[in-house]
């Protein structure tokens, strides 16, 4: 039984006189509660029509209706039913009309008294894309076109046409509306009410005041969102312009602090298991101690320890009243939380008043840590807003180290393809030059041998005497090459036991003189070892291969004339430390790395005046870090001499012992080098 025709456009084809207007959701419901509480004042009214666009709408304002029932002879509510409106005779009329009825775009309400008269007659405005801002409208933006009046003659049609609206739904009501129509009939002159305006005013000063409120918040909500948006796009725009963590450290620190207004803003790397951490970066307000270069207690700090368990921020709004109540509410003992500097907690320490602390995660593991202290006498109490821009900031200087770590990954595996593309062509240089020339001079000795055999002894006993010195050459080339390999794939097994470190630097020295026997060019070597050095813990064959090489190293860039000269002393933390110094041609500072690189030659692969592989020192090295040391290199420059230093861990007893298997492995090996 649903209508078509609007109670709006009837009143105003009956009254052409009238002219609408536009009203906001809002002004209607002040209106209609100023309207409302004219009846609640007291004042005595006949009829009380009201209709609404939905159920849901009346339930809002039911408790209202009943009150208002209690004042008036006759009240009648229309709405839409949604679950269980329908038509009702109770305390006052419900009628339910069809959701396809004209009722359901409209929104009336009709007050008839003896002394005053008031209706207001609305139907809603549909709002355009170009009215919303191409969204959907808010509720309290929605647009309704009507009259709202004191006039007694309008108020009074106003009533006869809902009053028929109703009478379609609700037949049984024919004489009450009669009886309500007998009272339409106009008591006093056309436009003339005794109407209180004091609901009209107090209701319209509420909701300007609401509206004025709601609008104030809104700005306040703009500009919260606009400095949220302003500082997140600072710190992404530090991101792309630098991959430094330092540097994007110290401006999200700064931006951030400054932002909230904190006593101090810090920013700091750190894992899950770390137990302290040294404060780098800061931003500092105005008389707060600063805690640069200060050693930060994580270990024993339960708001670092509850943000790991969780991942989540925790924050503590007062730590004077009750300083390490976390929001689980399992407080921790103050004593057990201090900051190592005079045993006090750091709260009481730093001043810090209201503390907040906000993880940096990436894939549920911790980066970083942003805290947040407010070291004033008022209390700061961290809001949702403020929560979430320091998320948001922690979320992007999580991006910004996982971005800094990649890159530094990057530059790293370039670097190894680099290294990788020189140790190639290093490695092909150096293997064609020492391989090529032995076979030569051992093809063109053997072929002299065999092409003569008339050859006098002594120069046949020269060309074998070559060819042999040459095949030992491409021996000890090959075997370097498997030493090294063996060592970086980490397939060797040391035999580490105490050894008197005086013996493998004679057994050492036994295969370098043994050289000198054939070859007087040899600089002047000096054993300086004491006597009472305690034993080392070490394998001895490796032990011995690396004061050989090392050796050899030395006196293959000494002059004749020099010296070569073998050190040893305790480093402390069980450690001896050897030095094999030399008077040679010394080593260019930007280079004492370098040197232990895998074929490197100082003069170039195919221009050196001296001979070897270039992988003597990279030998060297995988072997004592093997054995637990370190090596390295010290040199005044050119001409200037180098040493080589290296340490091995000792034992703690000092007993001599006599050589072991190892020792004994040692010598053996020297004494085939010798022959």
């Amino acid at each position: 039984m649903s209508d078509s025709t609007s109670i709006l456009e009837a009143l105003l084809k009956a009254l052409p006189d009238l002219r609408t207007q536009i009203y906001f959701k809002s002004s209607l419901t002040a209106l209609s509660h100023a309207m409302e509480d004219q009846v609640l004042a007291g004042v005595n009214s006949t009829l009380v029509i009201a209709s609404f666009q939905r159920e849901r709408f009346y339930r809002q304002e039911a408790h209202r209706y009943l009150r208002i029932s209690e004042r008036a002879d006759q009240v009648y509510v229309l709405a839409a039913p949604e679950t269980d409106f329908s038509n009702r005779s109770n305390h006052y009329e419900t009628v339910a009309f069809e959701p396809t009825d004209a009722l359901a775009q409209e929104w009336h309400l009709v007050v008839v008294g003896p002394r005053y008269a008031a209706c207001l007659i609305c139907k809603e405005r549909q709002t355009t894309s170009e009215d919303s801002g191409g969204q959907s409208a808010a509720d309290q933006s929605r647009r309704f076109e009507g009259i709202w009046t004191f006039d007694r003659h309008t108020v009074c049609k106003a009533a006869e046409l809902l009053l028929d609206a109703i009478l379609k739904y609700r037949p049984e009501l024919t004489n009450k509306i009669i009886q309500a129509k007998a009272g339409l009939s106009p008591q006093t002159r056309t436009g003339f009410n005794n109407l209180d305006p004091e609901p009209f005013a107090e209701r319209l000063v509420t909701y300007l005041q609401a509206g004025q409120y709601k609008l104030i918040k809104a700005y306040r909500s703009i500009a919260a969102q606009e400095r949220k948006e302003r500082l997140v796009n600072s710190i992404t725009a530090t991101i792309r312009r630098s991959l430094d963590p330092d540097e994007i450290f110290k401006i999200a620190a700064q931006e951030l602090g400054q932002a909230l207004g904190v006593c101090r803003c810090l920013i700091y790397r750190c894992k899950e298991t770390d137990t302290h951490v040294t404060i780098q970066h800061e931003y500092l307000g105005t008389t707060v101690e600063s805690l640069v270069n200060q050693t930060w207690n994580l270990q024993d700090n339960p708001l670092f320890q509850a943000v790991v368990q969780r991942q989540e921020a925790v924050f503590v709004d007062n730590t004077q009243e009750d300083p390490w109540i976390l929001n689980d509410g399992l407080p921790v003992s103050p004593p057990q939380l201090h900051d190592g500097s005079n045993g006090s907690p750091p709260a009481q320490r730093w001043q810090i008043q209201s503390w907040l602390m906000v993880p940096v995660i990436h894939q549920s593991r911790l980066l970083g840590m942003v805290e947040l202290h407010n070291c004033r006498v008022t209390l700061h109490g961290w809001s949702e807003a403020e929560l979430e821009l320091v998320e948001a900031i922690a979320t992007q200087v999580g991006v910004a180290l996982i971005q800094a770590e990649a890159y530094a990954n990057l530059e790293d595996l370039n670097q190894q393809l680099e290294a990788l593309d020189r140790t190639r062509s290093n490695l092909i240089a150096i293997t064609g030059h020492e391989l090529r020339t032995p076979l030569s001079t051992i093809q063109v000795c053997l072929e002299s041998l065999s092409s003569e055999p008339d050859m006098p002894a002594e120069l046949s006993q020269v060309m074998l005497q070559s060819a042999l010195s040459d095949a030992e050459r491409m021996r000890k080339l090959i075997q370097d090459f498997l030493t090294l390999s063996e060592l970086e794939s980490g397939r060797v097994k040391w035999h580490l036991e105490p050894l008197p470190f005086k013996e493998c630097v004679d057994l050492a020295l036994s295969s370098i003189r043994a050289r000198q026997i054939h070859n007087n060019q040899l600089p002047n070597i000096t054993s300086q070892i004491p006597s009472n050095l305690p034993m080392v813990q070490t394998d001895g064959e490796w032990l011995v291969e690396v004061l050989s090489k090392l050796l050899d190293n030395a006196c293959k860039f000494t002059d004749p004339d020099g010296q070569v000269i073998i050190q040893a002393r305790e480093a402390g933390q069980q450690m001896l430390e050897v030095i094999v110094a030399d008077t040679g041609r010394g080593i260019e500072p930007n280079r004492l790395e370098t040197v232990f690189d895998r074929f490197y030659q100082e003069e170039g692969a195919l221009r050196r005046t001296t001979g070897g592989t270039g992988l003597g020192l990279a030998i060297c090295r995988q072997i004592v870090t093997g054995l637990g040391g370190r090596i390295w290199a010290e040199s005044g420059g050119k001409d200037q001499g180098s040493q080589f230093h290296f340490t091995i861990p000792t034992v703690q007893t000092e007993t001599r012992r006599p050589p072991t298997s190892t020792a004994r492995k040692a010598k053996a090996k020297a004494s085939r080098n010798r022959t």
